[in-house]
């Protein structure tokens, strides 16, 4: 049964999110489902199938990929109302969703061992090589330049100004991404971080001496 149920989510996530073009993609979940199963086996902490379960889901709601947050939750409710599923694990699958994300640093303090292990997947996709590429698809699809050297790193932010002031998608790498390696909750994720972490600083060191015409 729940192997049915794993399949009948691989499938609506694929159809909802097989074509995104900022990172979100099918792809993009896969990983941090794979991310998230290999962290739980090395932890030996979680229940793997709601891990799983929100690991698959965790992008539907997101206000990025959705009119307004209302839209993404009821999409969310929407399909798990499809699943023969006991309440309390639906709703530890959305409780995981809604407490993972970034948003502009915000500090939540995680309640499940679970929570923490996808939050670290999530994260973990966000850094390194694949990081570096979802960086600027994202930033080029919401209109942001590759680089700007008169816009300033935006320290402190609220949700608002992390979703639209003005950046650029070197800047990010300053707003979230250098951020998230000391951000993993897992000793397991956190040794998975570091080789990422120091492709993105080496890439950086690269373009600012690509950028000044230091390097031709």
């Amino acid at each position: 049964m729940l192997n049915r149920i794993i399949e009948q989510t691989e499938i609506y996530v694929r159809n909802e999110l097989g074509e995104d073009a900022t990172g979100h993609d099918w792809y993009h979940v896969d990983r941090v489902r794979q991310n998230a199963l290999h962290i739980c086996r090395k932890e030996g902490a979680g229940d793997p199938f709601i891990i799983e379960m929100a690991a698959l889901l965790h992008d539907i709601p997101d206000e990025k990929l959705n009119d307004n947050i209302e839209t993404g939750k009821a999409k969310l409710d929407s399909f798990l109302q499809t699943i023969a599923m006991p309440e309390e694990i639906q709703s530890s699958i959305v409780q995981i969703i809604e407490s993972i994300s970034f948003k502009g640093g915000r500090k939540i303090e995680l309640q499940t061992i679970e929570s923490k292990i996808v939050q670290d997947a999530d994260r973990l996709d966000a850094i390194g090589a694949i990081g570096i590429a979802r960086a600027f698809a994202y930033g080029g699809k919401k209109g942001q330049p590759i680089y700007d050297p008169n816009l300033k790193v935006r320290d402190e932010m609220s949700l608002e100004e992390y979703r639209k002031g003005k950046s650029s998608s070197v800047h990010h790498f300053y707003e979230k991404l250098l951020k998230l390696k000391d951000l993993l909750n897992t000793k397991s994720a956190k040794e998975m971080a570091e080789s990422r972490h120091q492709m993105m600083v080496l890439f950086l060191e690269q373009f600012y001496q690509e950028w000044d015409g230091h390097n031709r």
